[in-house]
């Protein structure tokens, strides 16, 4: 793996200048496309220092690959008291065109790119995917796909019983964190969440779930909803992970899913280069 070195800038929005930190490789390979990488954090909280942008962004770009990770504007902190000195939020679809916006960049100037992201950052991925037609693949990490969280199937239920208040995501919480994104609960459904909506035409998709994680009821309902549609899609679960296990990256599942996300986007050059 080469060195890396890191630009932070930022480009051009509709909405104002958007925050980027570009992940440039001393020895970029050839073929390998770019790359827009998403943090998660409930659409309110996370930045380009936290480990599940940089520590990804970094070990992705050292294989040769230049990443652009977007800080993307935050919805409001739903709880805590506000002072002058709390940064104002902005609900959906801010985020959103923060990413289209910074991706439509990114392929202007490199042609064709991957997005990616991980629990919020991934949701943020595939609708932003849905708005650039070409874009050459998704790579998805424990993401949040429905505006409620599907019942769990034996899967799920199996490898999280016992766990709950454990790093669980609970249907009411998820339904309150998902309101507080949009600002209302009747624009739910308005195209700020993929399932459920049209997903013919989408990129061929590598989706990484945790294992011990309710979210995997949103990863694995939305695996399917993508195969119906005719997405190429590699589903598999992160043994003995939980939710946001690229937030630590001495453990094992870091390393796993790297090497997966590594791999899969190697073959995903290698197809790209074929298409005409």
């Amino acid at each position: 793996m080469s060195a890396v070195r890191t630009e932070d800038r930022t480009i051009p929005g509709r909405q104002g200048a958007i925050p980027v930190r570009d992940y440039l490789p001393a020895e970029p390979r050839a073929g390998a496309a770019p790359m827009i990488w998403l943090h998660g954090g409930g659409f309110v909280t996370g930045d380009l220092d936290t480990p599940e942008s940089h520590r990804v962004a970094l070990r992705l770009a050292a294989a040769g690959r230049l990443v652009r990770a977007v800080d993307y504007r935050l919805a409001p902190r739903p709880w805590g008291r506000r002072s002058k000195h709390t940064p104002p939020g902005h609900h959906y679809p801010a985020a959103l065109d923060d990413v289209v916006d910074a991706s439509r960049a990114l392929a202007a100037e490199h042609g064709r790119i991957v997005l990616g992201g991980a629990s919020a950052g991934a949701c943020l991925a595939v609708t932003a995917a849905q708005r650039l037609p070409g874009t050459a693949g998704l790579l998805l990490c424990y993401g949040l796909y429905h505006p409620e969280l599907p019942g769990l199937p034996g899967s799920v239920r199996r490898r999280t019983r016992g766990l709950a208040g454990y790093r669980q995501f609970t249907p009411a919480a998820v339904y309150k964190m998902n309101v507080n994104y949009v600002g209302h609960e009747e624009l739910l459904t308005g195209g700020a969440f993929p399932a459920g909506t049209e997903l013919t035409g989408l990129p061929p998709t590598l989706m990484l779930d945790a294992d011990f994680d309710t979210l995997r009821a949103s990863g694995e309902a939305f695996a399917a909803e993508l195969a119906a549609a005719g997405v190429p899609v590699a589903h598999a679960v992160v043994p003995h992970s939980w939710h946001g296990y690229l937030n630590r990256h001495r453990l094992n599942g870091f390393r796993f899913a790297l090497t997966a996300m590594n791999g899969w986007l190697t073959k995903r050059d290698a197809a790209i280069a074929r298409t005409p």
